[in-house]
């Protein structure tokens, strides 16, 4: 932390304007290197005075435009960070820590890990060093997903059960009304109604079956060697796609077996594998598309707002169009499908199967590049 290494400056060296700090060049220059955001604000006016490249990137505006502002400009949420800011020209404490979220008008909220601190010989100026909150993002993005993924297991199991009752009826009358038609009611098609009928119901009952899947069969666990899960996806994507599309793979060989259920594992991946597949129809006729396989082991990584020593992290990469924004944050919702063709269930069957094994999908996505991340806890 760049406040606990701060230089000092000789009170000798202050000049009228207070300036001391922004004169400083060998100070200025040390914040100008580091990867942390660093402002340097006025206490009174709370103008920003000096802001580093981190800084600029963070805020995403130049130094220049920084300069014409004040901090209370930037953010519509300002007064609990100028309450820091006068508890510690009062005390004179030599930093104080806090977790932010700052709100701009038209831009996502920023969360943030704020230090604020002062400069002995320079009371006139406030040092203010930001980081991104991370695993507060990650733990409201997990908390989100895990409360969403309970209501609508709840509701796709409640939902199935009420189709499928009046379901078997209307297909049974239907072919009971068929074995009723005679010769001329069969010349005029009506039995081609009743065959629409009937196909349509099987239409939803295998839909229904598939909501339902997840909650029909044994969690059967046993050690699964990850790498074989993946091998036998790769098989059935290559076998189903065996022209212009190239699976790459980036093992980690020292990764241990897991304790799952292997062939729910298979499926959960093999619907994500196979949804990208589907998405980089394009460019498999052009004969470039590209999926790559990653594993890794990560350690002291909270999932579900569990804290895992070890955890399994798999990555699956193409360099498709991307995930259409409107249905970005709700694809893993039952039903929600950017292919016209598309069921909606494959995601959410993946994400349930995960589930049940502790886990977590997430997904980032850009015309080009979609990454999907499976993290799996190590139990030992």
């Amino acid at each position: 932390m760049v406040l606990k290494n701060l230089i000092k400056v000789k009170r000798s060296q202050t000049n009228p304007s207070g300036d001391t700090l922004l004169a400083d060049s060998g100070l200025l220059a040390g914040f100008e290197a580091l990867p942390s955001a660093v402002l340097v604000l006025q206490r009174k006016t709370l103008r920003v005075s000096f802001a580093n490249p981190a800084a600029e990137a963070m805020l995403e505006m130049s130094r220049r435009q920084l300069s014409q502002t004040t901090w209370s400009d930037l953010f519509s949420n300002a007064a609990e960070l100028v309450a820091t800011i006068d508890a510690i020209a009062e005390n004179r404490v030599q930093a104080t820590h806090l977790d932010a979220t700052l709100e701009r008008l038209g831009h996502e909220p920023l969360r943030v890990h704020a230090i604020v601190g002062h400069l002995e010989a320079a009371p006139e100026f406030v040092l203010l060093e930001l980081f991104e909150n991370e695993q507060q993002i990650r733990s409201d993005r997990e908390e989100r997903i895990q409360d969403l993924t309970s209501v609508n297991k709840q509701l796709i199991r409640n939902l199935a059960h009420e189709i499928k009752n009046p379901l078997g009826g209307i297909r049974g009358a239907a072919q009971l009304l068929e074995f009723e038609l005679g010769d001329r009611d069969a010349r005029f098609g009506l039995r081609e109604y009743t065959q629409v009928i009937i196909k349509e119901s099987d239409r939803l009952q295998t839909l229904v079956d598939r909501l339902l899947e997840p909650h029909r069969h044994p969690h059967i666990v046993g050690d699964v060697n990850i790498h074989e899960v993946f091998e036998r996806v790769r098989a059935v994507i290559l076998a189903e796609f065996p022209r212009g599309l190239t699976i790459e793979r980036d093992y980690d060989v020292s990764v241990p077996d897991l304790r799952g259920d292997k062939e729910q594992l298979i499926q959960a991946l093999l619907n994500i594998v196979r949804n990208a597949a589907e998405a980089l129809r394009e460019r498999i006729s052009q004969g470039d598309a590209r999926i790559e396989f990653r594993t890794r082991i990560t350690r002291k990584i909270t999932i579900a707002k569990r804290l895992c020593k070890l955890a399994l992290d798999l990555r699956v990469i193409d360099n498709g169009p991307g995930i259409p924004e409107e249905i970005r944050d709700r694809i893993f919702f039952p039903l929600v499908s950017g292919r016209e063709d598309g069921s909606g269930l494959g995601l959410t069957l993946a994400q349930t199967f995960v589930q049940q094994h502790d886990g977590l999908i997430e997904v980032e996505s850009r015309p080009g590049h979609t990454e999907f991340q499976i993290l799996l806890p190590l139990k030992f």
